[in-house]
């Protein structure tokens, strides 16, 4: 074996020479090994079954064009076929030029493979390794710029490009500082010496901006807040690495919160303004102790508000002018378990049609004209109270489908708003109206009436609370009298006889002002109650006020009894009819509803006669 053969079966390489028909004749011991053909033994293998030609379809062209002399193959990536012996290709750089073989005078060329299979998997794991790490910083949601000693960028990820428009292109070997960081908002230069990005790989410490700019690549500046941490390699500054955010919804937020704490500043004064208002207005000890009087009436009135007071069912007060149904929609309150929050009255009354929404819901800023405030309104203010909602009956028909909607829902808007405010209230409705029959007259909705009726209390007029007369009278006089800075008057028992002997068609409001009327007239000592009662006062009623002053007291037993004895006569005298004209309640005086109402306490019934 010459020197060459030598060089040829003992290089380190994978070397091979084919001949003009593409048959490789020459295989040296490395690529023999790989091959798994003996060592010595002539060959002839294909050039085709040498290589991996997925994917590589042109290799078998080149070695053409090489073995015609148009050309050399110069370090091309390639594979080795697989084989038993090495089941992974081998991965490596083919080299191939033409040679003249001076025993041959065909031509002939010879292939030079360099094994690259460790450096490519490193390669690979490397390009992993940046790719996953772009990855990660392209996933963080933060901009990120690296930089390098001269302040060049070298890096930019996806949010940064988000956040200001530029793009890896634009700023990459290029000044960070020159591009978006070159002046103040309002137009002055900013140094880059004075710059804190740069300053962190000039003194190695880490800077942080809270509140300055950088610029877009449509020329408007973005609030930034911003870290610039330095870089260092084998204890060498090597550039600083920047990631900063856009805090522009940030700030606006801010400046939306403190505009929003602002306002609720000035709603919780309103409110609390309008809830001692109310306080004010009421200001009176919530209990039964103010409903004065013992008459049986009187007392029926009483158990149903203690009946009903613990729960949160809703009321309607039933009434003439004048009975105290406000009176005894406070007491309800006082003795619930809502007795410390307030208690909201409503007119509905005296509410004008066209206002009737912003008073009961509450209305924003500019939603009408004239709206130049926000107002809170009186469901609102009720707010986990009661909400008395007086003289029911007069609520516009039009309107009393969105009360309705917001008793039963427990939420309502606000004119002008579209955000839903939610409400736990309990509702006491008072009427001197009769509302079933405005319900068949079709002026007031029945399912508003069923909503507001589920424990109806009907409160008796002064003419049947003759014995509470007295109380009543003696109570006004000495509030009055103090109110007025006047010394104590008494009641004489004439005065106190013409009183109970006077119908009072305007109830316990009347008896008040006749009381504080005789006050004013009276100039010494004596109540004048004659001057402050005019004729039209004046016919007193015997039948009533006669017994109280001849005859015994008698037990309340028997007092029940004479009172169903009596019911008893005048409904056999009418044949049973209640009401109507000549009916039993008319001659008793009453109305209908309250004769129904005693006959169902007494348990009297025709069947039972």
């Amino acid at each position: 074996m010459d020197i060459f053969s030598a060089l040829f079966r003992g290089s380190p390489l994978f070397a091979a020479v084919i001949d003009d028909t593409f048959i490789c004749r020459e295989l040296n011991d490395v690529w023999r090994v790989y091959l798994d053909l003996p060592a010595v033994e002539p060959i002839a293998v294909p050039v085709e079954n040498l290589f991996d030609l997925a994917g590589e379809s042109s290799l078998i062209d080149q070695i053409r064009q090489v073995m015609r002399q148009e050309g050399v193959i110069n370090r091309k990536p390639v594979s080795l076929t697989e084989t038993a012996v090495a089941p992974e290709p081998l991965r490596g750089l083919l080299s191939a030029w033409r040679i003249q073989l001076i025993s041959n005078e065909r031509p002939h060329a010879l292939l030079l493979f360099t094994e690259t299979t460790e450096y490519c998997q490193a390669i690979d794991k490397l390009n992993q390794l940046q790719t996953t790490h772009e990855l990660i910083l392209n996933s963080v949601g933060e901009g990120i710029y690296g930089v390098d000693c001269q302040g060049n960028t070298t890096f930019v990820n996806e949010a940064a490009t988000q956040i200001l428009g530029w793009r890896a292109e634009d700023v990459i070997g290029k000044s960070l500082h020159a591009i978006h960081h070159h002046s103040y908002p309002d137009g002055r230069p900013y140094p880059s010496s004075e710059c804190p990005i740069y300053a962190a790989f000039t003194d190695g410490k880490v800077h942080r901006g809270d509140d300055e700019f950088f610029w877009h690549t449509d020329g408007t500046s973005v609030p930034v807040e911003y870290t610039s941490t330095p870089i260092r390699e084998a204890g060498a500054l090597k550039g600083a690495v920047v990631v900063f955010r856009d805090i522009l919804e940030r700030r606006k937020n801010e400046q939306q919160r403190e505009a929003a704490f602002a306002q609720i500043k000035i709603l919780k004064d309103l409110l609390e303004r309008e809830r001692d208002y109310l306080r004010d207005e009421i200001n009176v000890t919530l209990n039964f102790g103010e409903i004065i009087g013992e008459s049986q009436a009187l007392k029926r009135t009483l158990a149903q508000i203690e009946a009903v007071a613990k729960t949160s069912t809703s009321v309607l007060i039933l009434g003439e002018s004048g009975v105290g149904k406000e009176m005894v929609a406070r007491a309800i309150h006082a003795n619930s378990a809502r007795a410390d929050m307030p208690l909201v009255k409503v007119n509905c009354a005296s509410i004008p049609k066209d206002l009737f929404e912003s008073e009961f819901f509450g209305h924003v800023r500019g939603s009408f004209t004239g709206a130049h405030r926000d107002r809170v309104g009186r469901l609102h203010l009720a707010a986990g109270g009661t909400l008395f909602l007086d003289e029911v009956g007069e609520i516009p028909l039009d309107l009393q489908g969105k009360l309705l909607r917001a008793l039963q829902e427990h939420e309502f808007e606000r004119v002008g708003d579209d955000k839903t405010i939610k409400v736990d209230v309990r509702i006491i409705a008072a009427t001197n109206r009769d509302l079933k029959a405005e319900v068949e007259a079709g002026r007031f909705r029945k399912d508003l009436y069923y909503r507001l009726s589920i424990f109806p209390i009907e409160v008796p007029p002064l003419r049947e609370r003759v014995q509470d007369i007295g109380p009543l009278a003696i109570q006004f006089l000495n509030s009055i009298c103090l109110e007025l800075g006047r010394e104590p008057m008494q009641l004489t028992r004439q005065q106190l006889d013409r009183l109970t002997g006077y119908d009072w068609p305007g109830n316990i409001r009347e008896l008040k002002n006749v009381i504080e009327r005789a006050v004013i007239l009276s100039k010494d000592h004596r109540l004048r109650l004659d001057l402050a009662m005019s004729s039209d006062n004046q016919v007193e009623k015997p039948s009533l006020s006669t017994p109280l002053e001849t005859e015994a007291f008698v037990t309340d037993a028997i007092l029940r009894e004479k009172e169903r004895m009596n019911m008893m006569a005048v409904l056999r005298h009418t044949n049973w009819r209640i009401s109507g004209r000549e009916g039993a309640a008319e001659l008793l005086g009453i109305k209908p509803s309250t004769l129904a109402y005693r006959m169902k306490v007494y348990g009297i019934t025709k069947s039972g006669q």
